[in-house]
């Protein structure tokens, strides 16, 4: 009997997705429907796909009929709309497939996905996704040979290949903008060698670590928001540092904090307007001076108060002072003004390629003794439109889905990949996608 693969949503982190569903449906018996706002750009790549045009907010009742008509649903929509997609699924009796954060709204969903026999399986990108794939591997092997993890530090981070590393940021949006532009908002929560550590977003770009990757150089890792809840999910109870971050190039973090302090990522408040707005009107409503003076030297002065002058020409790269950049009205809090004025000059060029970087860093006790074991994971993408983040994001999503419809995973619940049931076959299939883990014990 043929099964229908709903997939909602085919934006930048869904083409090894869509690609490998295309490629696996003749083999397994599927039919591929694809549903986003805009489809007629899929034609050509995927002519035998059901390509169907569809807002999912304003939509529901289509929504719902494809739902209906689906043997699974992989919802890439933004994060916020995935309790809309659930509760069709749950409706309908559809097992649902998502890349993000488990939500409150879903978790509560948990009991009536139990009783329907369902699995509604979240994180299963990268970050989250891989990492929680790849560092559950060594946690079961680790403790299996009966050790003791005291130490467990996790980074992950989209950049761009050193071939392509072409600006003084040493970055590129590989991903949705407008989360960059976001990342980090919130208190990072973390646990060092048994102290609750706590960054508000204010100070989190000056609050970094650096990291070594052997072959390609340093990283710099700041906090993610909530690393303790980890704890529970790695069941690591007695962990004395759990410790989960991102990864940027140096000196990327310490020039973002200047964003950040200033308030131009704040999204939380309309930017009222009585004139024309420029990239350079919109930069000195934030920073402090003689209004005399042009608005690139008084960045200047409040770069020299911060202690960053160095950094000035990292700015200057971004065009921040230009009277001709003239800022949308559709652009109305400051982070979606500063998106707007970052996009242009850190898009992907046509030849560029990104970088996927992961590390695991494992401290444990062994009879007695201290040890320490590393695993990293860095991918290189093709091009613009074959990402290293697309694939990394697509094709766990992929090979689980495939998993599901074939009977290899049979969990159920409202669950992300943590259980070797789940990520054993998934991790062994990555493999051959080229992506796999170096790992290093000292």
């Amino acid at each position: 009997m043929q099964k229908t693969i709903l997939v909602l949503g085919a934006g930048k982190s869904a083409i090894y997705l869509l690609e490998y569903l295309r490629d696996h449906s003749k083999t397994e018996n599927w039919n591929l429907t694809i549903a986003d706002v805009h489809t007629s750009h899929l034609k050509k790549d995927f002519p035998t796909a059901n390509l169907v045009d569809l807002n999912l907010v304003e939509q529901v009742d289509l929504l719902h009929s494809h739902i209906e008509q689906a043997s699974i649903v992989i919802s890439m929509v933004p994060a916020f709309m995935h309790p809309i997609v659930a509760k069709a699924c749950l409706t309908y009796h559809k097992n649902l497939l998502t890349p993000s954060y488990v939500s409150d709204e879903l978790k509560a969903m948990e009991a009536d996905v139990i009783a329907k026999g369902l699995i509604f399986l979240n994180e299963l990108g990268v970050d989250p996704g891989i990492d929680h794939m790849s560092a559950m591997q060594i946690i079961h092997h680790l403790k299996d040979k009966g050790v003791h993890i005291t130490s467990f530090e996790s980074f992950c981070g989209g950049l761009i290949a050193p071939e392509s590393d072409t600006n003084p940021w040493h970055y590129k949006f590989t991903w949705n903008p407008r989360n960059v532009i976001l990342a980090g908002q919130g208190t990072a929560k973390f646990l060092v060698d048994g102290q609750y550590k706590y960054i508000p977003y204010h100070t989190l770009f000056e609050r970094t670590d650096t990291f070594h990757i052997e072959g390609y150089g340093d990283f710099e890792g700041y906090a993610n928001r909530d690393s303790l809840k980890y704890i529970e999910s790695y069941d690591l109870h007695d962990i004395q540092t759990m410790y989960r971050g991102t990864f940027r190039r140096p000196p990327y973090c310490n020039a973002w904090q200047v964003f950040v302090r200033l308030g131009m990522c704040d999204d939380s408040y309309v930017y009222e307007r009585n004139t024309k707005l420029t990239a350079a009107s919109f930069v000195a409503s934030f920073v402090a001076g003689d209004a005399h003076l042009p608005i690139a030297e008084r960045f200047k002065q409040h770069l020299e108060k911060e202690a960053k002058t160095s950094l000035y020409p990292m700015f200057e790269y971004l065009d921040l002072f230009n009277e001709e950049t003239e800022i949308p009205q559709n652009c109305q809090t400051p982070a979606q003004i500063l998106q707007f004025i970052l996009e242009p000059k850190f898009a992907l060029a046509e030849n560029d390629k990104d970088m996927l970087v992961m590390l695991h860093q494992f401290k444990y006790e062994l009879a007695g003794v201290s040890k320490s074991l590393t695993s990293s994971l860095v991918v290189l993408g093709e091009d613009k439109i074959h990402t290293a983040m697309a694939k990394t994001v697509g094709l766990p999503i992929a090979i689980a889905c495939k998993l599901i419809l074939n009977g290899t995973i049979q969990d159920k619940g409202v669950l992300i990949p943590v259980k070797p049931s789940i990520y054993e076959p998934i991790m062994q299939e990555l493999k051959s996608f080229g992506i796999s883990f170096v790992e290093k014990e000292a």
